[in-house]
């Protein structure tokens, strides 16, 4: 029976467990005491995080092309999905904490909310993503009459 223990964690190997307090960790056996019947695992949990986190944002990037939102309105969701993480669509409008829309074609101008604080601090978040892609559009167009 003792070797069927030890052959269960070997070093390197994956396991999932089920603590006294019924919660599942994941992670890489580091090394198993048999005499104590210790085991320690390096925990996964940032890399499992890390991948669920990338799915969500391919999924909703994939909501985004359904609904025919424009490739404007897909980086500014990303831009605020950055800073708040309430971030929903609702057809072609952003959702920001249930409570601030943004239209189409998603300028400052287009934030509307009955929160003025909200509305304040999502307007902020779309004035420097807008400063910053005309940053962008600069550099490149510096860039292109560079090359030519």
């Amino acid at each position: 029976m003792a070797g069927l223990v030890q052959d269960c964690f070997t070093i390197g190997s994956i396991v999932e467990c089920t603590t006294c307090f019924e919660a599942n960790i994941e992670g890489e056996v580091m090394a198993f005491d048999q005499q104590t019947k210790m085991l320690i695992l390096s925990i996964l949990f940032q890399l499992s995080t890390r991948a669920r986190n990338q799915v969500e944002q391919k999924r909703l990037q994939l909501t985004a092309l359904s609904a025919g939102v424009s490739p404007e309105g897909q980086n500014l969701y990303m831009a605020i999905a950055r800073t708040i993480k309430q971030v929903t669509w609702s057809g072609p409008n952003i959702v920001v904490c249930k409570d601030v829309t943004i239209t189409p074609p998603y300028k400052v101008d287009n934030v509307n909310s009955s929160d003025q604080r909200q509305l304040s601090y999502v307007k902020k978040i779309v004035e420097k993503h807008e400063n910053d892609q005309a940053n962008i559009n600069q550099s490149t167009s510096a860039a292109d009459i560079a090359a030519n």
